[in-house]
Protein backbone atom coordinates (compact mmCIF):
# COMPACT_ATOMS: atom_id res chain seq x y z
CA UNK A 1 0.00 0.00 0.00
CA UNK A 2 1.42 3.58 -0.62
CA UNK A 3 2.49 5.59 2.57
CA UNK A 4 -0.46 6.67 4.10
CA UNK A 5 0.68 9.74 4.50
CA UNK A 6 0.32 10.75 0.45
CA UNK A 7 -2.12 9.98 -1.57
CA UNK A 8 -0.72 8.86 -5.33
CA UNK A 9 -1.55 10.05 -8.52
CA UNK A 10 -3.85 6.92 -9.41
CA UNK A 11 -5.59 7.80 -6.05
CA UNK A 12 -6.30 11.52 -6.47
CA UNK A 13 -7.48 10.49 -9.86
CA UNK A 14 -9.54 7.82 -7.70
CA UNK A 15 -11.01 9.63 -5.58
CA UNK A 16 -11.71 13.14 -7.14
CA UNK A 17 -15.21 13.34 -7.68
CA UNK A 18 -15.29 12.97 -3.53
CA UNK A 19 -12.52 15.48 -3.14
CA UNK A 20 -13.97 17.81 -4.87
CA UNK A 21 -16.62 17.95 -2.08
CA UNK A 22 -15.33 21.09 0.34
CA UNK A 23 -16.40 18.70 3.20
CA UNK A 24 -13.38 15.85 2.35
CA UNK A 25 -11.17 17.29 0.19
CA UNK A 26 -7.01 16.24 0.40
CA UNK A 27 -7.34 16.31 4.01
CA UNK A 28 -10.84 13.90 4.20
CA UNK A 29 -9.48 11.73 2.08
CA UNK A 30 -6.27 10.95 3.66
CA UNK A 31 -8.00 10.36 6.80
CA UNK A 32 -10.23 7.61 5.16
CA UNK A 33 -6.91 5.64 3.15
CA UNK A 34 -5.79 5.89 7.30
CA UNK A 35 -9.19 4.50 8.67
CA UNK A 36 -9.47 0.27 10.09
CA UNK A 37 -13.41 -0.33 9.65
CA UNK A 38 -14.96 -3.73 10.57
CA UNK A 39 -18.07 -4.72 8.95
CA UNK A 40 -19.72 -7.53 11.23
CA UNK A 41 -22.40 -9.31 8.22
CA UNK A 42 -21.71 -9.51 4.89
CA UNK A 43 -25.70 -9.40 3.90
CA UNK A 44 -27.74 -7.31 3.12
CA UNK A 45 -26.80 -4.32 4.57
CA UNK A 46 -23.11 -5.50 4.52
CA UNK A 47 -23.03 -5.33 0.90
CA UNK A 48 -23.96 -1.88 0.15
CA UNK A 49 -21.84 -1.09 3.34
CA UNK A 50 -18.57 -2.85 2.02
CA UNK A 51 -18.98 -1.89 -1.83
CA UNK A 52 -19.20 2.09 -0.80
CA UNK A 53 -16.40 2.18 1.59
CA UNK A 54 -13.82 0.32 -0.78
CA UNK A 55 -15.07 2.61 -3.16
CA UNK A 56 -14.65 5.42 -0.82
CA UNK A 57 -10.82 4.43 -0.41
CA UNK A 58 -10.84 2.93 3.48
CA UNK A 59 -7.36 2.03 4.12
CA UNK A 60 -8.39 -1.24 5.68
CA UNK A 61 -11.63 -3.15 5.71
CA UNK A 62 -11.59 -5.68 8.27
CA UNK A 63 -14.60 -8.42 6.93
CA UNK A 64 -16.34 -10.67 9.65
CA UNK A 65 -19.23 -13.04 8.78
CA UNK A 66 -19.10 -17.05 9.05
CA UNK A 67 -22.07 -17.50 6.55
CA UNK A 68 -21.49 -19.05 2.96
CA UNK A 69 -23.75 -17.59 0.08
CA UNK A 70 -26.77 -18.99 -0.89
CA UNK A 71 -29.40 -18.67 -3.97
CA UNK A 72 -32.08 -16.84 -1.13
CA UNK A 73 -29.52 -14.75 -0.54
CA UNK A 74 -28.87 -12.93 -4.08
CA UNK A 75 -32.40 -11.22 -4.01
CA UNK A 76 -30.73 -8.12 -1.37
CA UNK A 77 -26.89 -9.37 -0.97
CA UNK A 78 -25.94 -7.59 -3.85
CA UNK A 79 -22.21 -8.06 -3.20
CA UNK A 80 -22.40 -11.90 -3.95
CA UNK A 81 -23.36 -13.58 -7.06
CA UNK A 82 -24.55 -16.89 -8.60
CA UNK A 83 -21.13 -18.03 -8.92
CA UNK A 84 -20.74 -17.62 -5.55
CA UNK A 85 -23.24 -19.68 -4.21
CA UNK A 86 -21.52 -22.17 -1.37
CA UNK A 87 -18.72 -19.99 -1.12
CA UNK A 88 -17.70 -18.29 2.03
CA UNK A 89 -19.28 -14.97 2.29
CA UNK A 90 -15.98 -13.55 3.22
CA UNK A 91 -14.51 -14.73 0.27
CA UNK A 92 -17.12 -13.59 -1.88
CA UNK A 93 -17.13 -10.34 -0.36
CA UNK A 94 -13.09 -9.88 -0.83
CA UNK A 95 -13.27 -11.13 -4.55
CA UNK A 96 -15.97 -8.15 -5.21
CA UNK A 97 -13.85 -5.85 -3.48
CA UNK A 98 -10.36 -6.50 -4.65
CA UNK A 99 -11.84 -6.11 -8.14
CA UNK A 100 -13.53 -2.75 -7.31
CA UNK A 101 -10.88 -1.47 -5.45
CA UNK A 102 -7.49 -3.15 -5.00
CA UNK A 103 -5.75 -0.18 -2.83
CA UNK A 104 -8.09 -1.58 0.01
CA UNK A 105 -5.92 -3.55 2.38
CA UNK A 106 -9.04 -6.55 3.22
CA UNK A 107 -8.98 -8.53 6.57
CA UNK A 108 -10.82 -11.98 7.13
CA UNK A 109 -12.77 -13.09 9.83
CA UNK A 110 -14.47 -16.36 8.29
CA UNK A 111 -15.50 -17.72 12.18
CA UNK A 112 -18.17 -16.57 14.37
CA UNK A 113 -16.69 -13.80 17.12
CA UNK A 114 -16.96 -14.51 20.36
CA UNK A 115 -16.64 -12.21 23.17
CA UNK A 116 -12.44 -12.51 23.01
CA UNK A 117 -11.98 -12.48 19.42
CA UNK A 118 -15.07 -9.68 19.07
CA UNK A 119 -13.11 -7.47 21.39
CA UNK A 120 -9.73 -8.13 19.57
CA UNK A 121 -11.65 -7.39 16.40
CA UNK A 122 -13.05 -4.19 17.65
CA UNK A 123 -10.07 -2.73 19.60
CA UNK A 124 -8.03 -3.13 16.04
CA UNK A 125 -9.90 -0.95 13.99
CA UNK A 126 -11.41 3.10 14.38
CA UNK A 127 -15.23 2.25 13.71
CA UNK A 128 -17.89 -0.69 13.07
CA UNK A 129 -20.62 -1.18 11.34
CA UNK A 130 -23.28 -3.57 13.15
CA UNK A 131 -24.78 -5.09 9.48
CA UNK A 132 -25.71 -8.49 11.46
CA UNK A 133 -29.15 -9.41 11.40
CA UNK A 134 -30.08 -10.79 14.70
CA UNK A 135 -30.31 -8.97 18.38
CA UNK A 136 -27.98 -10.91 20.59
CA UNK A 137 -24.94 -10.36 17.60
CA UNK A 138 -25.86 -7.10 17.89
CA UNK A 139 -25.91 -6.48 21.89
CA UNK A 140 -22.44 -7.99 21.96
CA UNK A 141 -21.08 -5.74 19.12
CA UNK A 142 -22.59 -2.60 20.87
CA UNK A 143 -20.85 -3.82 24.38
CA UNK A 144 -17.65 -4.42 22.61
CA UNK A 145 -17.69 -1.17 21.48
CA UNK A 146 -18.72 0.57 24.87
CA UNK A 147 -15.82 -1.14 26.25
CA UNK A 148 -13.45 -0.04 23.42
CA UNK A 149 -14.66 3.60 22.98
CA UNK A 150 -15.23 2.92 19.40
CA UNK A 151 -17.93 4.32 17.26
CA UNK A 152 -21.09 2.18 15.71
CA UNK A 153 -23.08 2.86 13.09
CA UNK A 154 -26.14 0.41 13.79
CA UNK A 155 -28.51 -0.53 10.57
CA UNK A 156 -31.46 -2.82 10.33
CA UNK A 157 -34.28 -3.92 8.26
CA UNK A 158 -37.15 -6.28 7.75
CA UNK A 159 -40.26 -6.27 5.65
CA UNK A 160 -40.88 -2.74 4.36
CA UNK A 161 -39.31 -0.80 7.51
CA UNK A 162 -35.38 0.24 8.30
CA UNK A 163 -33.64 1.97 11.31
CA UNK A 164 -30.51 3.85 11.59
CA UNK A 165 -28.28 5.20 14.08
CA UNK A 166 -25.08 6.20 15.68
CA UNK A 167 -23.30 5.15 18.98
CA UNK A 168 -20.36 6.75 19.81
CA UNK A 169 -18.97 6.09 23.51
CA UNK A 170 -16.44 8.80 22.96
CA UNK A 171 -19.27 11.29 23.30
CA UNK A 172 -20.11 11.67 27.07
CA UNK A 173 -24.11 12.58 25.76
CA UNK A 174 -24.37 9.28 23.08
CA UNK A 175 -26.38 6.57 24.03
CA UNK A 176 -25.65 3.35 23.17
CA UNK A 177 -27.59 0.82 21.33
CA UNK A 178 -28.58 -0.67 25.06
CA UNK A 179 -30.19 2.53 26.17
CA UNK A 180 -32.40 2.29 22.80
CA UNK A 181 -33.19 -1.45 22.56
CA UNK A 182 -32.95 -2.59 26.22
CA UNK A 183 -32.66 -6.65 25.91
CA UNK A 184 -35.30 -6.44 22.95
CA UNK A 185 -37.75 -9.27 22.04
CA UNK A 186 -38.30 -12.60 22.47
CA UNK A 187 -40.14 -12.97 19.50
CA UNK A 188 -37.49 -11.40 17.39
CA UNK A 189 -38.09 -11.72 13.62
CA UNK A 190 -35.50 -12.68 10.72
CA UNK A 191 -35.67 -12.10 7.07
CA UNK A 192 -36.47 -15.80 6.19
CA UNK A 193 -39.34 -15.64 8.51
CA UNK A 194 -41.00 -12.16 8.04
CA UNK A 195 -39.57 -11.16 4.43
CA UNK A 196 -37.61 -8.00 2.90
CA UNK A 197 -37.36 -5.79 0.36
CA UNK A 198 -34.02 -5.67 -1.39
CA UNK A 199 -34.15 -2.10 -2.32
CA UNK A 200 -34.67 -1.23 1.37
CA UNK A 201 -31.39 -3.04 2.74
CA UNK A 202 -29.44 -1.50 -0.01
CA UNK A 203 -30.64 1.82 0.90
CA UNK A 204 -30.33 1.09 4.87
CA UNK A 205 -26.93 0.23 4.24
CA UNK A 206 -26.04 3.37 1.98
CA UNK A 207 -27.08 5.25 4.77
CA UNK A 208 -24.54 3.54 7.00
CA UNK A 209 -21.50 4.02 5.10
CA UNK A 210 -22.51 7.52 4.47
CA UNK A 211 -22.04 7.86 8.31
CA UNK A 212 -19.35 6.35 8.48
CA UNK A 213 -17.52 8.44 6.27
CA UNK A 214 -18.42 11.64 7.96
CA UNK A 215 -17.59 10.36 11.18
CA UNK A 216 -14.14 9.17 9.71
CA UNK A 217 -13.48 12.31 7.79
CA UNK A 218 -14.82 14.50 10.20
CA UNK A 219 -17.54 16.23 8.34
CA UNK A 220 -21.47 16.64 8.37
CA UNK A 221 -23.67 15.95 11.33
CA UNK A 222 -23.48 11.94 12.41
CA UNK A 223 -27.11 10.59 13.60
CA UNK A 224 -25.51 10.39 17.38
CA UNK A 225 -28.46 10.70 19.75
CA UNK A 226 -31.24 10.63 16.57
CA UNK A 227 -32.95 7.22 15.41
CA UNK A 228 -33.66 7.10 11.69
CA UNK A 229 -36.88 5.71 11.00
CA UNK A 230 -37.45 4.08 6.93
CA UNK A 231 -41.37 3.35 6.33
CA UNK A 232 -40.56 1.87 2.45
CA UNK A 233 -44.22 1.47 2.08
CA UNK A 234 -45.09 5.03 2.04
CA UNK A 235 -42.07 6.34 1.81
CA UNK A 236 -41.41 8.14 4.72
CA UNK A 237 -38.42 9.31 7.10
CA UNK A 238 -39.05 9.95 10.41
CA UNK A 239 -36.39 10.88 13.27
CA UNK A 240 -36.45 10.11 16.70
CA UNK A 241 -34.35 11.91 19.57
CA UNK A 242 -32.73 8.88 21.90
CA UNK A 243 -31.28 9.79 25.15
CA UNK A 244 -28.28 8.21 26.98
CA UNK A 245 -29.61 5.87 29.81
CA UNK A 246 -27.41 7.01 33.06
CA UNK A 247 -29.34 3.36 34.93
CA UNK A 248 -28.19 1.07 31.40
CA UNK A 249 -26.41 -2.10 31.77
CA UNK A 250 -24.01 -1.53 29.59
CA UNK A 251 -22.76 1.95 29.25
CA UNK A 252 -24.45 3.43 32.88
CA UNK A 253 -22.73 5.30 35.21
CA UNK A 254 -21.94 2.29 37.04
CA UNK A 255 -20.25 0.74 34.18
CA UNK A 256 -18.42 3.53 33.09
Amino acid sequence: MNDETLLSDQELLRYSRQILLAQIDIDGQLRLKQSRVLIVGLGGLGSPVALYLAAAGIGELHLADFDRVDLTNLQRQIAHDTASIGQSKVDSMISRLAALNPEVQLRAHRVALDQDSLAAAVAAVDLVLDCSDNFGTREAVNASCVAAKKPLVSGAAIRLEGQLSVFDPRRADSPCYHCLYGHGSEAELTCSEAGVAGPLVGLVGSLQALEALKLLAGFGEPLIGRLLLVDALGTRFRELRVKRDPACAVCGAAHA
